[in-house]
């Protein structure tokens, strides 16, 4: 029995939540869209093994990843019977796109726009995106998304895409400036507009203490476990 990792890469560009995908370069399946993924080796362990492949694929070290499941249904694989640990990492893609290995014909995709994968890979990114929205009810993940400076538009959009609801945008503002959570910087970003968008950052002195704050405006918070 072999065992396998797969990362599921979650990266954000102010207007859609993405994900990373890559051609499969072996048959079965070649040439159709996969996670990024490969063995595990006999001289590592499982969290070595998927940084080491996310590593090949954005040359990126210490990135913000955790382990999902795993998944071992017997026909998930037809050639061998295989056990896939699967994880899933958060990047400001902005930042991390230029990095791409072209070796693995790397490309983002709007998660709602996402094309058939193969295998069970489409059901690890299912529950990535579930659990994604339950550990982010509780801890500061969407900040692993965003740049360290940031609009209150790009993170409204960010919450509404990954909850895939709307916020009534002066309420959002007003209900996570109460958190404390962020802080309001001096000068804006005018790329959308003349008036522009004040620029925020995480404070990182109070987050701790306060994330759980932002439980009282996601909807349905009891539902995402």
């Amino acid at each position: 029995m072999l065992v396998a990792v797969d990362c599921i890469v979650f990266g954000f560009d102010a207007n859609a939540l993405r994900i990373l995908l890559v051609q499969r370069a072996l048959e079965p399946e070649k040439g159709k869209w996969s996670l990024m993924g490969g063995f595990v080796q006999p001289d590592e362990g499982l969290d070595a093994a998927a940084s080491r492949v996310l590593n090949q694929l954005t040359g990126l070290e210490n990135v913000y990843m955790e382990q999902l499941k795993t998944f071992g249904d017997p026909g998930r694989d037809p050639i061998e019977r295989t056990l896939s640990v699967s994880y899933y990492a958060l990047l400001d893609l902005n930042r991390f796109t230029p990095q791409l290995s072209d070796e693995y014909h790397a490309e983002w995709f709007a998660l709602k726009k996402m094309p058939a994968l193969i295998f069970d890979h489409s059901e690890m990114v299912a529950q990535a995106r579930h659990m994604l929205r339950y550990k982010a009810s509780m801890h500061p993940l969407f900040f692993e998304l965003l740049p360290p400076r940031f609009t209150m538009p790009q993170l409204q959009a960010l919450f509404e895409e990954v909850y895939e609801t709307n916020f009534d945008k002066g309420n959002f503002s007003r209900k996570m400036l109460s958190t404390n959570l962020i802080t309001k910087l001096d000068d804006k970003d005018k790329s959308g507009s003349k008036k522009g968008a004040y620029f925020y950052k995480l404070n990182r002195q109070t987050y701790k203490k306060n994330f759980r704050k932002v439980l009282h405006f996601i909807p349905n918070p009891n539902h995402l476990i």
